[in-house]
């Protein structure tokens, strides 16, 4: 199964955020164990970056995100992705993004703490909790 990250699931599970810090940790491990395939949004691993940074200190900030790196595939974002999601009904521009991102790759979902922010979508949507039942991963 194909996933794109939301940049929200990363950062609970980097930071052990509450309440889903736990099960976005459980996502990522899955994809270090192959049992589906990870996708982050370019501009997504900036933004981590610059986040964990602020929480923890560069050096974590580096090491994390070279992990990232390692353990996931990094979706395009261009001209047509950025201006594909202009054109979308979202609230958000950041989840238009992702949205177009996983449509570039033809995700077969997007895993994010707010399923709501993607009511408009055209793939599937998962809270993490959604996405590990239907993965079976407990």
């Amino acid at each position: 199964m194909n996933i794109v990250f939301d940049t929200n699931v990363v950062i609970d599970a980097l930071l052990d955020q509450r309440p889903f810090g736990e099960d976005a940790s459980l996502l990522l491990d899955s994809v270090e164990r192959s049992q589906m395939n990870g996708f982050l949004c370019a501009d997504s691993v900036t933004t981590i970056f610059y986040l964990v940074e602020k929480v923890r200190d560069k050096a974590f900030a580096r090491e994390k995100v070279g992990l990232l790196l390692e353990l996931f595939e990094i979706t395009s974002v261009n001209r047509a992705v950025l201006g594909e999601a202009l054109a979308l009904p979202f609230g958000d521009f950041e989840d238009a993004v992702v949205h177009q991102a996983a449509v570039g790759v033809n995700a077969d979902g997007i895993v994010t703490c707010n399923p709501r922010d993607f009511q408009n979508a055209t793939v599937a949507v998962y809270s993490p909790r959604q996405l590990i039942s239907a993965l079976d991963l407990k």
